[in-house]
């Protein structure tokens, strides 16, 4: 016999419902959901800290419940979403539509319904004799390189009791992970010197410099799927090189002048891309005298435009094993994306990542997270409810 679903509270759809009207693609403002939330975190009696971009049009909230002066637990998550542009949605993406049990929006997995059943729970929180903190972290620009908590963990740096624990609510199916690859993006940008495609002898051809230094990484990609290091939770289990995009030339009869490509490397939590990336600028040193014996403007320039940490955390952790028994299951899982929860873990505050729906739903047309993993949701924050009103001595 098949089991009926579960629901969640009215009051977590409802907000789920709020938030996922709310456009906050990376390339907008998030400020309109963090009013709201600061508004209905400050009316329960939440101490609210804000931390802004540099333009002031997208801010970081962390605000707390219960007593400030001992070591909590933060609830968090990322704000923005990514475009739906080009995309073919069944229904308005930034309107909430259930059908069947599915609710259907932008950011509904990723990761609004955690944010939204965490805010939904927030008044239940408040109205508890809470023995430790409840903090809840939202953060901006997320999407686009894990921007903005980094603010956020600077601002933290300063709290005189800092928190002993952040659940990072990416969508997880309720599984607790407990770690994640990192991840370098880095551009590099070949300078060349152009001239008449029948005089190359005269030049310095950057598509063809980009071209070898992205064989090179297709080849450190090969030997690392061949010799490692290896680690068999993650898929694939060795760290990875990827070229994403390339850009370079004008004409066919023009000896290219400048070159640029992307690319990346997800390296595994324990082992150091720093390495690869010496490695990769060697490679540069040695093709630079060649291109400069023709032009002095020649070089080859790297810009490593975001590196986040990965999630190493062990498996008997305390923190590990309260969230698996919030959770109800004692198993941890490893992912081969990134989360902010790395940064966390990097900025000395123990982290994993657990929250409602399927990675596989996000970032695609017709994005959605069950009724049912809303409600597993919901009951994850009853029991830390009860956990962080009556802590067991001894436990975590």
């Amino acid at each position: 016999m098949t089991l009926p679903a579960l629901a969640p509270r009215s009051d977590i759809v409802a907000m789920l419902d709020r938030l996922v009207a709310f456009d906050t693609t990376s390339r907008n403002s998030n400020l309109a959901l963090i009013d709201m939330a600061a508004e209905t975190l400050s009316r329960l009696g939440a101490e609210i800290r804000l931390t802004w971009n540099d333009s002031v049009t997208k801010a970081n909230l962390f605000a707390t419940l219960g007593p400030a002066d001992r070591p909590g637990i933060v609830l968090s998550g990322h704000t923005d979403v990514v475009p739906v542009d080009g995309q073919a949605w069944s229904s308005d993406p930034f309107h909430l539509d259930n059908r069947d049990g599915l609710l259907y929006g932008r950011g509904t997995a990723d990761m609004k319904g955690f944010l939204a059943a965490a805010l939904a729970f927030a008044p239940d929180f408040a109205a508890c004799p809470l023995a430790m903190p409840i903090h809840f972290a939202l953060s901006y620009d997320e999407e686009i390189g894990c921007i903005g908590v980094r603010r956020l963990l600077d601002d933290l740096a300063g709290l005189e009791v800092r928190p002993r624990l952040c659940i990072v609510g990416e969508p997880t199916e309720m599984t607790v992970v407990s770690g994640h690859k990192g991840k370098k993006s880095v551009r590099c940008e070949v300078l060349g010197h152009e001239c008449h495609s029948a005089l190359n002898d005269q030049g310095v051809n950057a598509v063809e410099i980009a071209a070898e230094i992205v064989a090179r990484l297709r080849a450190m990609q090969r030997r690392l799927r061949e010799t490692g290091p290896f680690d068999s939770g993650y898929r694939p289990p060795y760290t990875t090189v990827h070229t994403g995009v390339i850009k370079g030339g004008t004409a066919l009869n023009i000896v290219p002048g400048e070159c640029s490509f992307e690319f990346e490397i997800r390296n595994l939590p324990r082992h150091d891309p720093d390495g690869l990336m010496a490695e990769i600028r060697y490679w540069a040193e040695e093709l630079l005298p060649e291109m400069r014996a023709r032009s002095s403007r020649a070089g080859i320039i790297f810009d490593e435009n975001n590196s986040t940490a990965g999630l190493d955390m062990d498996a008997n952790d305390p923190g590990v094993r309260l969230v698996q028994s919030l959770a109800g299951d004692t198993g941890t899982a490893f992912v081969s994306y990134t989360t902010e929860a790395g940064l966390f873990q990097h900025s000395g505050i123990p982290a994993v990542v657990c929250g409602p729906g399927n990675i596989a739903q996000a970032h695609k047309a017709d994005e959605f997270v069950s009724l049912d993993q809303l409600a597993r949701c919901e009951s994850f924050l009853g029991r830390l409810l009860d956990y962080a009103t009556n802590p067991e001595p001894g436990r975590f």
